[in-house]
């Protein structure tokens, strides 16, 4: 234990320095517990998008960029699915329910309120499959009525009757769309959702955006999948078919290499702050070289020697890692609300967040690096003092 007594002793002898280093470390925990937190959230909330749409094949025009080249000028041309693509889609699907859609943009203006929103084209008869309403009723045919997504009719305080301005005309709301959260066939939550004949009477026939397949025996996916790969895509590569399982695995690899990354930044953070320790440990060395060489020459081994300096680096890892894994679960809990408050505003479901579990789990991960660091940090100097040579050490000014 005396060793230990020295070891705080010294701390104590240099209290900036050994506050500044502890500083270092403190910041570090909490930025590889509050990252990590944070990468988790994320993963979290965008990994419920396809829960609810598992059944879902959706086959979207192939694009330039699929190629992996985003700077073909190709890319700038709009892309659609023909009508005749369409026939081969619904052939190949065979008894699935196929429903095509077109994606527009149309200026809409209530009272004092204007700015553009995203419409989505759908034939009436399919809208009920897609949609549940929370109030009023669908849209029928070519009658003159809109149905607006929750979130949007309560920002703009429109409900069943409301009358809007949509492209320059005046239209009726006939029903408020049920909030749905972000999917992988249609986001509506802040949308306009109208029939096909309504669109078409207004803008004439055009060729769809994509199509939404909803597969009634999940085990026959991958059958609808291949069956329409090989109508379309036998010459040449048409349209891109994926499903919601595919969907979500290319989300979960996204947000595991930005977990990883933000983990990385904290972990290097943490680096920084052991090159303080480095530094305030190399110091503490040189200051003490005479009191080590009087303490080797009265029978200190070199073992207790090193053991004497690595204390001092224990004591600043343990105390940076305790005072950082604390103020990281407040830190991590502000994080996660922020990043699921940043996600409502784009009208993903909120879900369950992160667990608990995983909040601790990086807690500790984060304390556990730190303390680690800081003992790798202080052992070349531990091991440098540990050679001294006693009479040198005396004689050191």
């Amino acid at each position: 234990m005396i060793f230990l007594d020295l070891a705080v002793r010294n701390l104590k002898r240099h209290k900036v320095r050994s506050v500044l280093a502890t500083v270092g470390i403190i910041i570090g925990v909490i930025a590889i517990a509050s990252l990590g937190i944070m990468g988790s959230s994320l993963s979290a909330l965008v990994g419920g998008l396809i829960s609810d749409v598992s059944d879902t094949v959706l086959v979207t025009p192939h694009l330039a960029a699929s190629s992996g080249d985003p700077f073909d000028p190709r890319n700038t041309l709009p892309a659609r699915i023909s009508g005749r693509n369409l026939g081969l889609i619904e052939k190949a699907a065979g008894q699935h329910r196929v429903i095509p859609m077109i994606l527009a943009t149309e200026r809409l203006q209530v009272r004092d309120t204007g700015g553009y929103v995203t419409m989505y084209v759908v034939p009436a008869d399919d809208i009920p499959f897609l949609l549940q309403e929370e109030a009023g009723i669908y849209p029928q045919g070519r009658s003159s009525g809109v149905m607006v997504g929750s979130l949007l009719a309560d920002e703009l305080d429109l409900h069943p009757g409301s009358r809007i301005d949509v492209g320059g005309e005046s239209v009726r709301v006939v029903g408020i769309a049920a909030e749905r959260g972000m999917g992988i066939d249609i986001n509506p939550d802040y949308a306009l959702i109208v029939t096909e004949d309504w669109y078409t009477e207004r803008h004439g026939d055009q060729d769809y955006s994509r199509v939404v397949v909803k597969v009634s025996d999940l085990s026959e996916i991958e059958g609808v999948k291949a069956a329409i790969d090989q109508q379309i895509n036998r010459r040449k590569e048409v349209v891109d078919v994926l499903d919601s399982r595919e969907i979500l695995e290319i989300y979960y690899e996204t947000f595991d290499a930005i977990n990883i990354f933000l983990l990385g930044i904290g972990a290097v953070s943490l680096l920084v702050a052991s090159v303080s320790i480095l530094n305030v440990m190399i110091i503490s060395v040189t200051e003490r070289t005479g009191e080590i060489g009087l303490m080797r020459s009265i029978g200190a081994r070199r073992q207790e020697v090193l053991v004497m300096f690595l204390y001092e680096s224990l004591i600043l890892g343990i105390a940076g890692s305790l005072v950082g894994g604390i103020i990281s679960i407040t830190v991590g809990y502000y994080v996660s609300a922020t990043v699921a408050e940043f996600f409502t505003g784009f009208a993903v479901s909120g879900g369950a967040g992160v667990p608990i579990s995983v909040v601790i789990g990086y807690v500790v991960f984060g304390m556990a690096f730190g303390t680690v660091t800081s003992i790798l940090a202080g052992f070349y100097p531990a091991w440098k003092a540990a050679r001294l040579n006693p009479i040198e050490a005396l004689r050191y000014e």
